[in-house]
């Protein structure tokens, strides 16, 4: 019997769920037992019922886009995986139903997972990958370069944590929101050069270490307008929240927002940086599967600091 974190109808609350034994993979899909599954905004999302109206859904609706474990079966015709390899996916489906990554167990297109590389973790793996993808979507449209001051709002969630190491890559000078205390000593391990607490002033947090303003913004938290307010005339703002320039308040400046579109490709750049030792992945907690509920509640309410993971094996 494969047991995951699922939600049963429309009305109820996600729990972890047997849902019969696992499926022989088709023609051209792989079934992978799930080592690390991590939680997204998405996931909370979903879980909250927020999103019944945008996703076609059949429930059960299993929970979690992120996944990494070992092949343990083929479909005919595949030719890129073979039982025992270690690879992990994002599940980039506008639909929703019996196959997400918080689950002992799940069978997908063979073609949308990649190798983990020696030296990464399944969680490790887990916990890049939307988020990872997000923040290199955000900073490929803000397309910074080593004269760029860039503030990064939501610093220390899932995204944001590799938004930090991506900007400083770039060769931009890094202000980060986070709380004094352990979050204020993450970000500066991360490589950002200040750190402002958003709880507080934030434009004069800002100011006073950027007098003239900030030249760009990533939005993973945080009111779009008073973000906006620390930009220079002709900067740009990026938001993975979907924020617009009438929300920012401002016509001079370029509000971009992101859907990250998850690939192979992508999944594999930011993999190869983790194995090189020039990416982290910042895991706050790690659950097993019976207390994947309680996950989903904690990334809604917890200072977390980095990724949630759920791992199932």
């Amino acid at each position: 019997m494969v047991r995951a974190l699922a939600i049963q109808g429309r009305d109820d609350k996600a729990d972890v769920l047997d849902l019969g034994p696992a499926g022989d993979p088709g023609p051209g899909q792989v079934r992978v037992t799930v080592e690390a599954a991590s939680v997204n905004g998405i996931d909370a999302a979903i879980a909250a019922g927020y999103l019944w109206h945008v996703f076609p859904h059949t429930f059960p609706v299993v929970i979690g886009r992120d996944f990494a474990g070992i092949a343990d079966a083929v479909g005919s015709a595949v030719t890129t995986v073979t039982p025992g390899d270690r690879i992990t996916g994002v599940l980039t489906a506008m639909s929703l139903g019996s196959t997400g990554g918080i689950a002992e167990s799940l069978t997908v297109d063979a073609d949308t997972v990649v190798p983990v590389p020696d030296g990464v973790t399944s969680a490790q793996a887990a916990a890049i990958g939307l988020a990872g993808v997000t923040a290199l979507d955000l900073l490929g449209a803000l397309d910074l370069t080593s004269g760029d001051v860039v503030l990064i709002s939501g610093a220390t969630g899932g995204v944001g944590v590799f938004a930090i190491q991506l900007a400083v890559a770039a060769g931009a000078t890094v202000i980060a929101t986070a709380r004094p205390g352990e979050a204020s000593e993450l970000v500066h391990r991360l490589g950002a050069a200040h750190a402002v607490d958003y709880t507080g002033d934030l434009a004069a947090a800002v100011r006073a270490v950027a007098p003239d303003g900030v030249t760009a913004v990533v939005h993973a938290a945080g009111d779009p307008a008073e973000l906006a307010a620390v930009i220079r005339p002709g900067g740009r703002l990026a938001s993975a929240l979907s924020a617009t320039a009438e929300q920012a308040g401002r016509d001079d400046i370029t509000v971009t927002p992101i859907v990250a579109v998850a690939s192979r490709e992508k999944l594999s750049a930011l993999l190869a940086e983790v194995a090189a030792g020039r990416l982290e992945v910042p895991i706050a907690h790690t659950y097993a599967l019976a207390q994947a509920a309680a996950a989903l509640a904690d990334f809604s309410v917890v200072h977390k600091l980095g990724k949630l993971v759920v791992a199932p094996h």
